[in-house]
């Protein structure tokens, strides 16, 4: 959220840009939270009905303990569902479209950043240099650029002021330079080259468009050739391939939570909606921290990644199996 406020106040990005990179992000944000907005939605209504007896009530109506459970199975189905899809689709999706639309944003609202009093590099074999902060206006006073993409002619430039530029559509940024030289170093020294000048505009590739071709998600056959490439020790290909069966494995987890909703609502009548809440928190951090436990041993090689990323499930499924056990006897 603090890079997303950055983006506002100290880049240029405008609201309205802002608003569409927050709306690629909800996917992510929806299949992280709808696991614990299902659990916590179940522990408080059986918390209360229980609170208020009405658990005994319809017992004693002759409803059997599976009967009450019937609505919980088809509310937590239906957050199932829905996770399945943002998870299986949306988040995929999401998750290259934010990557070329971040890259997009900043390509077409922001000019070359560069800050004063330090050597900013923003591409390999660029070095520009801004010795004054400037004043607040387009124009900014004294700059040094050393240019050495070219590794047979690098070139020095120096102005008096200089003003950034943009051409959105060749996909290029630059520095228009007012009253400087430029000096070619060649490999001869007695070649030396200067050439003054009022005016010149100083272009460069936007260094974002090769980022835009790697946005793309890879395949899960490419993954696997990567892995047995790198004798799987490539960590970065292991939480890849995690990722892959997370797709299936949070939205399990959100039907498994709401199910486990049920047994600790009823349990924890005695201390109140504040207690079943909290205990409601204390497993959505062990349900995580499980996850992070997973992703830990799939990196250093002790499980695999469908392991890794299932294991928290099936504790998960163990424990609301116990805990039903223990609520259908009370």
């Amino acid at each position: 959220m603090l890079r997303l406020v950055d983006l506002v106040i100290s880049r240029g990005i405008s609201l309205s840009s802002l608003g569409s990179i927050i709306m690629h992000l909800l996917p992510s944000f929806l299949v992280l939270t709808l696991p614990i907005a299902c659990l916590i939605a179940t522990i408080t209504a059986f918390n209360r009905m229980s609170f208020d007896n009405e658990v005994i009530a319809l017992r004693a109506a002759g409803v059997s303990f599976w009967r009450i459970n019937i609505p919980v199975v088809v509310f937590a189905g239906a957050v199932f569902a829905l996770t399945m899809v943002l998870s299986t689709w949306g988040q995929p999706w999401a998750n290259v479209s934010l990557k070329t639309l971040a890259l997009s944003v900043i390509e077409d609202e922001m000019t070359l950043g560069v800050d004063s009093g330090v050597f900013n590099e923003p591409m390999p074999g660029l070095m520009v240099y801004v010795p004054d902060p400037g004043q607040a206006s387009q124009q900014n006073t004294g700059v040094f650029i050393s240019d050495k993409r070219d590794s047979n002619k690098p070139l020095i430039v120096v102005a008096q002021r200089f003003q950034m530029l943009k051409q959105n559509e060749r996909h290029q940024i630059g520095i228009r330079l007012f009253d400087g030289a430029i000096h070619q170093i060649p490999k001869d020294a007695s070649s030396f080259h200067r050439v003054t000048f009022e005016t010149y505009d100083f272009w460069m590739p936007s260094p974002f468009q090769s980022n835009k071709a790697k946005a793309k998600r890879q395949n899960y056959e490419e993954l696997q050739e990567k892995l047995q490439a790198s004798n799987g020790k490539d960590t970065g290909v292991l939480k890849r391939l995690m990722e892959y069966h997370k797709d299936i494995a949070f939205p399990v987890s959100t039907f498994v939570l709401g199910l486990l909703g049920v047994p600790i609502g009823i349990v924890s009548r005695r201390s109140g909606r504040a207690g079943g809440f909290a205990i409601g928190v204390l497993v959505v951090i062990g349900f995580y921290m499980l996850n992070v436990v997973g992703e830990f041993l799939v990196t250093t090689g002790g499980v695999s990644p469908i392991v890794g990323a299932w294991l928290p499930n099936v504790l998960l499924a163990v424990v609301t199996a116990w805990m039903f056990n223990q609520a259908r006897k009370q």
